[in-house]
């Protein structure tokens, strides 16, 4: 199954947050942790390896490098997918018409009818953690987190909305320096 999300016209939401203090400019080299989160029954799916191709892109860009060992930093990433409904009510107004009569002949009338449409809709929204540790320390200094709609198209496409969706998580990671 494709565990991504793409930017759609409104795009998903995308928030980080990080440890306090923590100078990035200190961090040159980068790894993956060995059992990551959206690995399954002791190999590597493609998943995985599409969101580690898109977070190696992105680390690389920003000039970090990637090491087999001895990192000093580790990127673990869980992605999630759940199934939502929404049952949406609409008001609406009919106006049925019936005759009755009244000392003269047959009048008309409108009477109106308020009713509600109900319609549930189901979708898919899918959710993407990364986390950047601190590899001596062993502590979490950064997180970034998107959440959004998935459209046919990021099941059929797994690759390229893992990246789109790397992507926007990375443009809240810390400038240089900060």
């Amino acid at each position: 199954m494709a565990i991504a999300l793409t930017a759609c016209s409104s795009g998903p939401k995308v928030r980080s947050d990080q440890a306090a203090g923590i100078n990035f400019t200190q961090y040159k080299t980068f790894s993956f942790v060995t059992d990551l989160a959206t690995d399954r029954a002791g190999y590597t799916t493609l998943v995985t390896q599409h969101f580690k191709d898109a977070i190696s892109a992105e680390l690389t860009a920003r000039g970090y490098r990637y090491v087999e060992s001895d990192p000093q930093l580790l990127v673990n990433f869980n992605s999630n997918v759940a199934n939502r409904s929404d049952t949406r009510s609409i008001p609406t107004t009919s106006y049925h018409y019936g005759y009755y009569h009244y000392r003269r002949g047959i009048v008309y009338a409108g009477f109106p009818v308020y009713s509600n449409d109900v319609s549930t809709v189901h979708y898919k929204v899918g959710t993407v953690n990364i986390d950047l540790v601190d590899a001596k320390e062993r502590q979490l200094i950064w997180e970034g987190i998107a959440e959004g709609t998935l459209k046919q198209k990021d099941l059929e496409q797994p690759r390229e909305a893992a990246a789109r969706t790397v992507a926007l998580i990375f443009e809240k990671f810390p400038q240089s320096g900060s």
